[in-house]
């Protein structure tokens, strides 16, 4: 078995293979970097924070029935990117994959839709803590809920966030690692007092059909809620992002990759189970629609803390949601880091206004904290139309799922059209690579026309989904941009220098390891 020196020695050289020097601090082991997926996909964030949205599309059967659809079809997704992980081992991830393989346009347009999922993902991912946060405070305290106080809580969350990045990839590789036994403690808290504590429904409830406050047939809300489960299984994306800063990243970022979205899977569906079981109980003759409609209509929007409270009691209750609302801050955290290293990568070689600016790092620390800034500053201004609209969370998981998964596939079909030509790493799919590619890329085109159809009828201007608005005139403005400007000066990734320049670069820098000469 190959030391930490060797490994560190091989990712090096794989790094200047594909022209870059190593300016990132290379520092997480495999564990770390399977956490930081797993902290951003975060079950105890993205289950709870859109629990509301499945209740309300489909009922309990968003969670019991729709969740190990969507799973199955996103490891699909996973195992195709993990190959290329493994390929191409850059904190560029999907914008450097897909250069290489289709073109600096495919690059570039990869490169911006990711960006935008980032920055979406992030936003949804703070805000939904900023509103549980909020409401324990109401819980305790008494303060408001209103969208100036869930704001004001967001900004600060968010604040917080880039600070953290900013002291360092050791201090968010100890904290990632912490976030894992965090939530699978948390987790099976909850699913432990659901199940052997509150009183529950019979299991099969959890699996009820039928409800929908979506204004549409059933099946049509069905569909709609597969956005509970997702938008919670994205952004395991990092674990490419942070490929520079990885030991082993070859093999260790695929695996983050995949066991991320597979443990994910499994334990969130428990979860919602347990969640689903614990519906409470209303009058016989009102029926258990009755009591999802009660749930729907929790107040404060908090159908997770009805169900705890009404389940558990209040003291308990608040006690579990404090708890996962500690886990959601590990997770806007973990996003923070990964949106700053995509703007990093993307700057690198070039492809943002004022790039040199946000690939500049701290030499202290050796983190991109222009970058972290101006990311964490992009999610922020993203959540300004919250102020105004109560739907602005539901765009913002529709942007952040659209635009990721985008930018997932993209590289995955140009894999796909390069067929054998394709030099996989070490970690491969084999002979289904094919298969599992097509699965992957049907099931990101499904998705995507889904979350950009309407999401409640009769549609008005308090409920209309402007998902297609944001996403397809972003997509018209990229277009014309590249048209009219980028295709003239844009290559694509940059070699930074020769064998020297690269050493040069890594010593001033303080990097310890070198390469012997060739």
């Amino acid at each position: 078995m190959a030391t930490r020196e060797q490994l560190i020695e091989d990712d090096l050289k794989r790094l200047h293979g594909m022209g870059y020097a190593q300016e990132l601090y290379r520092a997480m082991g495999g564990f770390s970097n399977f956490a930081i997926s797993f902290t951003i996909i975060s079950i105890l964030s993205g289950c709870l924070t859109s629990f509301l949205l499945g209740i309300d599309f489909a009922g309990p059967a968003a969670a019991s029935i729709g969740w190990p659809i969507v799973s199955i079809f996103t490891l699909m997704v996973a195992l195709s990117m993990g190959e290329l992980a493994s390929s191409f081992p850059t904190a560029g991830g999907l914008y450097y994959w897909a250069s290489k393989l289709g073109g600096p346009g495919w690059g570039w347009y990869t490169g911006w839709i990711n960006l935008i999922g980032q920055v979406a993902v992030t936003t949804a991912i703070d805000y939904g803590l900023a509103t549980f946060v909020n409401i324990l405070m109401n819980t305790w305290w008494g303060t408001p809920q209103t969208p100036n106080a869930i704001m004001i809580t967001f900004s600060v969350c968010l604040l917080l966030h880039a600070i953290m990045n900013a002291l360092g990839v050791k201090l968010v590789a100890l904290l990632n690692d912490i976030s894992v036994w965090w939530h699978i403690a948390v987790a099976a808290l909850f699913i432990a007092f659901l199940v052997f504590k509150a009183p529950t429904h019979s299991l099969s409830t959890a699996f009820h059909t039928g409800y929908t406050t979506s204004g549409f047939p059933y099946w049509y809300g069905f569909l709609l809620g597969f956005l509970l489960a997702q938008y919670t299984i994205t952004g395991f994306d990092a674990s490419a992002h942070m490929s520079e800063e990885t030991i082993g990243a070859e093999s260790r970022a695929p695996w983050g990759i995949v066991m991320s979205v597979v443990i994910s899977a499994i334990a969130g569906w428990a979860l919602l189970l347990a969640l689903a079981a614990a519906i409470p109980s209303v009058p016989v003759a009102k029926g258990f629609a009755d009591s999802i409609g009660t749930v729907a209509n929790a107040p404060g929007a908090n159908p997770v803390g009805l169900i705890l409270n009404s389940a558990l009691g209040v003291r308990l209750g608040t006690f579990l949601l404090a708890l996962a609302v500690v886990a959601q801050f590990y997770c806007g955290m973990s996003s923070v880091t990964s949106n700053s290293r995509m703007i990093y990568a993307f700057s690198r070689d070039g492809a943002l206004p004022l790039s040199k600016v946000w690939h500049a790092l701290n030499k202290r620390t050796r983190t991109p904290i222009n970058a972290i800034f101006i990311g964490a500053f992009l999610s922020w201004v993203l959540a300004l139309p919250s102020l105004w609209s109560t739907t602005a969370y539901l765009a913002a998981t529709s942007i952040a799922v659209i635009g990721l998964f985008l930018a997932y596939i993209i590289p995955v079909y140009l894999r796909w059209r390069a067929g054998s030509a394709f030099v996989r790493g070490r970690w491969h799919l084999g002979k289904w690579s094919a298969t599992v590619n097509v699965v992957a890329m049907l099931w990101v085109v499904f998705i995507c026309i889904l979350f950009m159809l309407p999401t409640a009828n009769p549609i008005n201007s308090t409920n209309f989904n402007y998902t297609p608005i944001v996403v397809l005139g972003t997509l018209a403005l990229l277009t014309l941009w590249y048209m009219l400007s980028v295709r003239h000066w844009f290559t694509g990734p940059k070699i930074q220098g020769s064998a020297d320049q690269l050493a040069q670069i890594e010593h001033d820098l303080g990097e310890d390891v070198v390469l012997a000469p060739a």
